[in-house]
């Protein structure tokens, strides 16, 4: 059964962030989102269609989007800030012997800054850069796939909420992804969404997350 077009520029704009966002802040301009997507709507759809009919369904789905942000405001809202600079991040191949070590390393140091992620294939640390030779003298060097030093860790405190509203992460990300700041790593852990840029950009990305949390203190 084909797809109605309604279905199909839902089904755009759930895969296009900054369209959400857009509709999301009320500064969307409907005619150019529909002028911008119509090749796509045309291409899914098989035939011609008529703007119109695109902005006609992207009004019946805008509603959706706000009442979804509005859920996003408050958990950002409430969020708080903390910043640890002078981090280190390293990657390793996933093994039993790195699996443990890493194990050890987090029940030891639970005063310390230690975030880790685990992949399919590889495990990542990303810690305290006091702690670097030590840390880098428990692995063995033919096992590390990455080791970047001399990078902050900007920390997002949520309200428990963030972990049942979705789309939280992808603003704080967003906000700073659009200052053209390169982020070298993400953690998620329960309330707190860990993003990690290099020290000199810090600043930066900072600004960029309090401009979003005061934002939607307003509202």
């Amino acid at each position: 059964m084909a797809k109605s077009i309604a279905k199909i520029v839902r089904d755009i704009i759930d895969e296009d962030l900054t369209i959400q966002d857009a509709l999301q802040r009320g500064y969307a301009n409907v005619s150019a989102i529909s002028r911008a997507i119509k090749p796509r709507v045309e291409e899914s759809f098989g035939k011609r269609v008529k703007p119109e009919t695109i902005i006609t369904s992207l009004k019946r789905v805008k509603p959706s989007y706000t009442e979804q942000s509005e859920g996003i405001t408050n958990v950002i809202a409430k969020s708080t800030i903390n910043v640890r600079t002078d981090v280190s991040k390293l990657s390793l191949e996933k093994n039993k012997k790195n699996v443990d070590t890493v194990a050890k390393m987090m029940s030891s140091k639970q005063e310390g800054f230690l975030q880790v992620s685990e992949g399919l294939s590889s495990i990542t640390i990303i810690y305290d850069q006091m702690m670097r030779k030590e840390i880098l003298k428990a692995f063995d060097k033919g096992q590390i796939l990455e080791d970047t030093p001399n990078l902050a860790a900007i920390i997002v405190h949520s309200p428990e909420e963030v972990v049942v509203t979705p789309g939280c992460a992808v603003q704080f990300v967003s906000q700073v992804s659009r200052r053209r700041i390169n982020i070298e790593d993400i953690v998620g852990c329960y309330t707190d969404t860990v993003i990690v840029v290099k020290n000199e950009e810090v600043g930066k990305a900072f600004a960029a997350l309090t401009d979003l949390i005061a934002h939607a203190r307003k509202h």
